[in-house]
């Protein structure tokens, strides 16, 4: 059961700027990797379900949390129905990141007050995903439609919220072309959480990245 609600989610999605995001198989490998963003600042990280058996490790990685890092707000990503919506909540994910728009996941959500955040590509899309309750929108795959898109959208929906994901970079120059275009906070994947060549994951770099995007974001923003 989720132990945010979706506002206050929204809110620390708004403060820190960031959503660091990632998968892997290994319960103990994903605990190094929540324990390094939440060492670097970052309050709110989503856990992409990709792999088969994703659902276990979530619910390990889930418990960790509770007990571990109790401001740590996880949330699951990749979801594509209600129904594997319904069971990572159930997991205690607090929020719900889809790839697309899915009318079926912002209904059960909705109904528990979860945040979804789902995956648009168009006005329409982010219009519709509102008009279904949706606080902050996914822009995917943020790195094609790049910072203009934003401020495009920005121009006639200026209550609008967007979320980058997909080609956003821990970089100022990069951060910087999409806070000011207008985005809200930007999903960090691969860019943020990689394994260097030997396969293995640099817990310190994570963390120090981390920090550092938030503190850039945190320039931005004043």
């Amino acid at each position: 059961m989720a132990q945010y609600t979706r506002i206050e989610v929204a809110t620390m999605m708004k403060q820190t700027g960031v959503v660091p995001l990632f998968y892997n198989s290994d319960i103990e490998i994903s605990k190094q990797i929540v324990k390094a963003c939440y060492n670097g600042g970052a309050r709110v990280l989503e856990f992409t379900a990709r792999g088969d058996f994703a659902h276990e490790v979530f619910e390990g990685l889930s418990k960790y949390v509770l007990t571990e890092l109790p401001e740590m707000i996880l949330g699951v990503g990749s979801v594509t129905d209600a129904a594997s919506a319904s069971r990572y909540m159930a997991l205690g994910a607090n929020f719900i990141v889809t790839p697309v728009l899915r009318e079926d996941i912002a209904i059960v959500c909705n109904r528990r007050k979860v945040l979804w955040s789902p995956g648009c590509g168009s006005l329409t899309e982010i219009a519709r995903a509102e008009e279904l309750g949706c606080e902050i929108v996914k822009l995917f795959p943020g790195g094609i439609y790049g910072p203009n898109f934003v401020k495009a959208i920005k121009g006639p929906q200026p209550w609008t919220s967007i979320m980058p994901t997909g080609g956003v970079a821990p970089t100022k120059e990069n951060l910087e072309a999409w806070f000011k275009a207008g985005a809200t906070c930007v999903g960090l994947g691969s860019k943020l959480i990689s394994k260097s060549s030997d396969g293995t994951y640099n817990f310190q770099a994570i963390e120090a990245q981390t920090k550092q995007a938030i503190q850039i974001i945190k320039q931005l923003k004043a």
